[in-house]
């Protein structure tokens, strides 16, 4: 019954932590939208394509390469911890 408790208190402050680290997360992700977006908006005027589709293509693009970064960290970091 112990081990019950400790490893559902592990797992519920682990959830926590997660939820914080989205949180902020974010909160940097709404702090860096409009200089990001300013910054597109600049490369796409020089471009006949001028609009939000590029805006919208390059923050993917930057999205998934850093999904893909952090998803290969903690993958990483749990294959240590087994």
């Amino acid at each position: 019954m112990k081990k019950s408790v400790e490893k559902f208190r592990a797992e519920f402050k682990k959830s926590i932590i997660t939820a914080l680290v989205a949180a902020f997360g974010f909160l940097i992700s709404l702090a860096w939208r409009d200089v990001i977006v300013e910054a597109v908006d600049k490369i796409t005027a020089l471009t006949p394509l001028h609009g939000k589709i590029i805006t919208a293509i390059i923050i993917t693009i930057i999205s998934v390469i850093g999904i893909l970064i952090i998803t290969k960290v903690f993958s990483t970091e749990d294959k240590k911890e087994d």
